[in-house]
């Protein structure tokens, strides 16, 4: 597929689908195979939340060909992901930079049926691009829009769920990262945790807000209960992390774990605690227990991780969570 595309799959199957008049639906075997485009650019929590409604397109579209469009720093969830047979990167750079869009441009172009997940201004510009194409969306005068006009205040699974509905695609799968497990016991034989709870403690730096101030006290808590304690984050947390491994004894595991060791990582531990950031959405995904944290800065009714074993607590002023609390919630 050479430019469109960074990773292909040959597992196409069965029947066709397409969008009809009146929604996105199995076709006969005898129609040439229909190629879909599926757009979901991020950001990570957002994307695991969408993995669900892949899953749903994916058991629809059985014998389809069917492509994601997505951004680099998706690709470790997207690449191992059983319901694409190829994926596209979309650079996402200004639509004054003219080589950028006639790039675009040309990955948009061919598909017969498109479904955006990622429904925002920008790509509603892409219906355009593509030139028209069957859309499930939110794009101005696509074929089959999204037309609540009160999806802005659904919880984004409900809102991914009926927008497939409305385009005639049953929505019943939970959204699922196990897929992209890697193998992460080495690491943990490493640093030698065994019997530990994993504390997400960064997020937006822009958003303070949304980062509980009190992962020292809970680390000691932790500790003093008999449980070790692994402190998970990326590059943008490192000084926060460091200071707090260096406080409390904590195990330090920031920037040395990717994504794909995460989903097998967090089900091993006792707990997984964090703020509303994408790691605690891979822990629910993944089938792990423990708790996340909102304040003011996000709604959870709308885009908390939706798993049983994930408990939320909430408050006004983040501040006011209490350590206590939280165990408490998970009775630790």
């Amino acid at each position: 597929m050479g430019e469109r595309s960074l990773y292909h799959r040959e597992n196409v199957r069965g029947r066709v689908c397409h969008l009809s008049t009146d929604s996105l639906s199995s076709g006969s075997g005898g129609r040439r195979m229909n190629r879909v485009l599926v757009i979901k650019l991020g950001a990570l929590g957002d994307f695991v939340q969408a993995t669900g409604a892949f899953a749903d397109i994916r058991a629809h579209c059985k014998g389809a060909h069917i492509t994601l469009l997505t951004t680099k720093a998706m690709l470790p969830l997207a690449a191992s992901a059983p319901f694409f047979d190829a994926i596209a990167i979309d650079e996402r750079r200004p639509f004054w930079d003219v080589p950028y869009l006639m790039r675009l441009r040309s990955k948009l172009q061919g598909f017969k049926d498109v479904i955006d997940l990622q429904t925002n201004s920008r790509t509603g510009w892409y219906f355009w691009l593509a030139g028209r194409p069957n859309w499930s969306g939110i794009a101005s005068g696509c074929s089959h829009p999204h037309s609540n006009p009160n999806r802005n205040a659904m919880h984004t699974i409900d809102r991914l769920a009926e927008q497939l509905e409305m385009a005639g695609i049953d929505a019943t799968h939970a959204p699922d990262v196990r897929y992209a497990a890697e193998d992460s016991r080495e690491l943990l034989k490493n640093h030698d945790l065994k019997n530990f709870v994993a504390l997400i403690p960064g997020g937006s730096a822009g958003r303070p807000e949304k980062r509980w101030p009190h992962f020292a006290e809970l680390a000691a808590l932790i500790k003093a209960k008999g449980y070790q304690v692994a402190l998970i984050g990326g590059p943008d947390e490192a000084d926060l992390i460091r200071d707090l491994s260096v406080a409390t004894g904590a195990y330090n595991l920031c920037g040395k774990t990717s994504i794909n060791q995460l989903v097998d990582m967090f089900p091993r531990a006792r707990y997984v605690i964090g703020n509303d950031t994408g790691p605690m959405h891979i822990a629910a995904a993944a089938g792990a227990k423990g708790a996340v944290l909102f304040g003011s800065g996000s709604n959870p009714a709308l885009c908390a991780p939706r798993s049983k074993h994930i408990a939320v607590l909430q408050a006004p002023d983040i501040r006011t969570i209490t350590p206590q609390s939280v165990l408490e919630t998970l009775k630790l």
